[in-house]
């Protein structure tokens, strides 16, 4: 799919992975838009647009599992909440690419990519809805 959303697209799409994170962010649609130039991700389905601008769910592709996103719905009990307290973690093969590619979107680096003391090489980044996007790498 394109980097830019496709109203046409349907709303059910196949859900991959065991855990599914769902994200309650400010701009559903631009933050997908940003996880495709950021992750690589594929936006595989959304929601057209509510008449505030907002959208109720969109459904994305990362790394080869499903990431769901909403907008805040204050009237339907999911007023805005900073993101904190977790992180959604990347397993990847070649972490300098996916956080260069993150940065270059506009993520900033919270951890440089390095080796860690469990053998791995690790990175951390924040977008800018204040999500935080781990990157692992197994170590040599």
């Amino acid at each position: 799919m394109s980097e830019t959303l496709d109203p046409q697209v349907p709303a059910k799409v196949e859900t991959k992975g065991g855990v599914v994170a769902y994200l309650n962010v400010d701009g559903a649609i631009k933050a997908a838009e940003f996880y495709v130039k950021a992750f690589g991700a594929e936006i595989a389905a959304a929601m057209p647009a509510d008449e505030q601008g907002r959208t109720m769910h969109a459904h994305l592709y990362v790394n080869g599992s499903s990431v769901m996103l909403s907008d805040f719905y204050p009237e339907h009990g999911h007023a805005f909440e900073k993101p904190q307290a977790f992180s959604l973690t990347l397993i990847v093969d070649d972490i300098h690419a996916w956080h260069g590619r993150a940065v270059a979107a506009g993520a900033k680096t919270t951890t440089e990519p390095q080796k860690m003391f469990w053998g791995d090489y690790y990175a951390e980044v924040v977008d800018p809805w204040g999500v935080r996007w781990a990157m692992n790498q197994a170590g040599d």
